[in-house]
């Protein structure tokens, strides 16, 4: 399908300013997202708060707006823009939550902006703790044993975290200790944590609840010690998919993914194992309904019994799919751009090898290894332990023709003296 003519403005929302969790891989997706639409003829409307990023360069934008990214200052931006579309999936958490509240308070349907790459319920079936885990009860794919609690709203419409907390409580005796907490909507996995005894379950039901907007948490059983992998996947209107890289982690669950050594491509599991993730990661984009673009589906493996189950999906351009863009060469952020408005995989091309389309999916004969950087020492009140809340302020990258080459390599540019 060629590209769409009926939208002739777009609106990006960018990531805001750099904090933990949050850092220049929403720079590095919004900016080609930027050059892919304007290449395309489009008209871009950029809205970012932080002056201190590439993609607020006057040359990138055609309109570019340094201003708070909340959904009220956005609104006013809109109605004076008045774009024709808004592409939410290039800003991170920030920028899906913000398309969400404009959503919800009307501003998107007063001013016809229509939103491309995920709609609202896509969106909101992958953050939804229970939506997501009713869509994988309908596809037959195993989620961890599980209990969503949602804080009661008092008169005054504030959470009583109290009663919440009491309702996490009496869930406790179904999952069992330790078991991990997870807020709904947040980033970096924010107010959640790895509970080991009841105090610090007490704890982390409050401050999940507390950090995430809609005031839910989800309370997984233990998953510490399986493998994680990560499927990045892109997909297009035509329901082309494709895997563009698939990520393990060195460390094992109970690490933020952030916070973890990975490595592409995945190396130990078995081809069975990787055709069950591949076309279960297919399967979650089709049933949650992302009709365009990149998407992150995380996954664990037991390593005793080789038990499988998906822990989540994040509809939108991540941290994951910088990596696996550079690891690949596969620019997924321009394509997932490109892909939301109109044009299918087929009619894309590969820049890297200038002859195949972008359907074909990249392979690669070397290893690549990310490491986080850690500054436990500009921050004397965080404790250096690594749990399901990301603590890391930076990475590295390395390529190597085998693990051992690329892993050491990593380690040299930490330049931490090691």
């Amino acid at each position: 399908m060629p590209k769409r003519t009926d939208i002739k403005s777009i609106m990006i929302i960018g990531a805001g300013p750099i904090v933990i969790g949050q850092a220049c891989e929403f720079d590095y997706s919004g900016a080609q997202a930027c050059k892919a639409l304007r290449e395309e003829g489009y008209r871009v409307v950029l809205v970012n708060s932080n002056p201190a990023t590439i993609m607020t360069d006057p040359e990138l934008a055609d309109a570019t707006y340094i201003e708070p990214i909340t959904a009220e200052v956005v609104a006013k931006i809109i109605e004076k823009e008045r774009p024709d579309a808004l592409l939410p999936t290039m800003g991170g958490q920030t920028g899906l939550n913000t398309a969400l509240e404009l959503e919800t308070m009307g501003v998107l349907d007063k001013f016809n902006v229509e939103m491309i790459g995920a709609k609202r319920a896509a969106i909101e079936m992958a953050e939804d703790r229970k939506l997501f885990r009713e869509a994988m009860d309908r596809l037959g794919l195993e989620n961890p044993k599980a209990t969503i609690v949602t804080a009661p709203k008092n008169s005054d419409g504030s959470a009583n975290l109290n009663e919440g907390v009491q309702i996490a409580l009496s869930a406790l005796d179904k999952i069992g200790l330790p078991a991990i907490i997870r807020p709904a909507f947040t980033l970096g996995g924010t107010g959640g944590g790895v509970a080991y005894n009841r105090a610090d379950y007490e704890h982390f039901c409050r401050t999940g609840m507390d950090a995430s907007p809609v005031n839910q948490i989800l309370v997984d059983e233990s998953l510490l010690g399986w493998k994680e992998f990560e499927m990045e996947v892109v997909r297009d209107k035509a329901d082309n998919a494709i895997i563009v890289c698939a990520i393990e982690n060195v460390d094992p669950m109970g690490v933020h993914t952030g916070d973890s050594i990975t490595v592409a491509p995945a190396l130990t599991l078995t081809d069975k194992e990787y055709q069950i993730m591949r076309n279960g990661s297919i399967a979650v984009l089709r049933e949650i309904g992302v009709e365009t673009g990149g998407s992150n589906v995380q996954w664990a493996v037991n390593p005793e019994d080789g038990r499988m189950v998906v822990i989540e999906m994040n509809p939108r351009v991540s941290r994951s799919s910088a990596l696996a863009s550079k690891a690949t060469g596969f620019p997924i952020a321009k394509i997932a751009a490109k892909l939301a408005v109109g044009y299918t995989l087929d009619e894309l091309d590969n820049d890297i090898t200038k002859v195949t389309p972008a359907s074909f999916e990249p392979t690669i004969d070397y290893v690549v290894t990310k490491i986080p950087r850690f500054a436990f020492e500009k921050f004397p009140g965080s404790e250096p332990y690594l749990t399901t809340a990301m603590k890391s302020v930076g990475e590295v990258m390395s390529i190597g023709r085998t693990f051992h080459e690329s892993l050491q390599k990593a380690l040299a540019s930490m330049e931490t003296g090691l």
